[in-house]
């Protein structure tokens, strides 16, 4: 009997993956997770039914929600990672020997546990590099008593249901301005641009009402979500994610330390700010 995997991404569309065997499948106290082995992705992270990510693909994700920030800044040491227990953004901060403290902020120990036993490529930089520490608790509570204490912060929360439901809400973008230092910098996953635009233009709305300057999307090709594309949100009152790009300073960087980066380098950093017609057209009607 073949086993298949449907995400139904909008009615009457979604996406299909024949699945070899359930590696894992449990519920916490927040939501239902699965790890699956697929044919043709490895390994999968499954939320509520909801793919989060696969070994096959996830690298062109956590590539772009860490480095174009990490890369613009220009002397990250302080950085934050709301969600993203699987460990693949932190895995992709920690290659930027200049950072000398990484925070993730996970609500659920139960996607902690299923990354170190299911997926170690994404998740062994979580339990080796001394600089991770791991807070187990709700982002809001979190960031509740914290002021000025990082320089860049990357939301990489999943989808705007359950436990991340209150992420999308303006509040907590109050919060996130609140805990960053002055020349800081924000990433948010911003959904769907071929699904999303909705929860794209108030992201847009709800950075720029709490005061940020430069306020900028970005997208990549990400197979398995939604539309087979992501973005992402930047917001900063110091840097430009355009006019403030040294690309010769991070080409030169990538070799001094070695990166091992199969998606992004400078070019494809100019060139994921250059938004198609119907994506720019929301933003300016949002």
């Amino acid at each position: 009997m073949e086993l298949w995997f449907t995400e139904y991404h909008k009615k009457g569309a979604g996406l299909t993956m024949k699945v070899r065997r359930t590696l894992w499948s449990r519920r916490s106290p927040y939501q239902e997770i699965d790890v699956l082995e697929t044919e043709n992705f490895g390994r999968m992270l499954v939320i509520d039914g909801l793919v989060m990510c696969t070994e096959r693909d996830e690298f062109i994700y956590h590539e772009m929600m860490a480095h174009p920030a990490l890369f613009l800044h220009r002397a990250p040491r302080d950085v934050l990672v709301i969600g993203g227990g699987d460990g693949g953004t932190v895995r992709e901060v920690a290659k930027h020997g200049g950072v000398e403290r990484i925070v993730l902020c996970e609500i659920d120990r139960m996607v902690l546990e299923a990354a170190k036993r299911f997926l170690p490529g994404l998740s062994n930089t979580l339990f080796s590099d001394k600089r991770v520490g791991i807070v187990e608790k709700d982002a809001v509570q979190y960031l509740q008593d914290k002021e000025s204490a990082f320089d860049v912060v990357l939301v990489d929360s999943s989808d705007p249901v359950g436990p991340a439901k209150r992420l999308f809400q303006k509040e907590f973008f109050e919060m996130l301005k609140k805990t960053l230092r002055d020349d800081g910098i924000i990433v948010f996953q911003s959904e769907s641009p071929f699904y999303d635009l909705d929860i794209i233009k108030n992201v847009n709305q709800y950075l720029k009402d709490v005061g940020f300057l430069n306020v900028n999307f970005y997208w990549a090709p990400v197979p398995t979500y939604p539309g087979g594309t992501w973005s992402w949100a930047m917001a900063s009152n110091t840097y430009h994610p355009l006019q403030d790009f040294d690309e010769g300073a991070v080409n030169q960087q990538a070799v001094n330390q070695q990166m091992e980066l199969r998606y992004y380098n400078s070019r494809v950093h100019l060139g994921a700010f250059c938004l198609p017609g119907f994506f720019q057209s929301a933003l300016e009607q949002g």
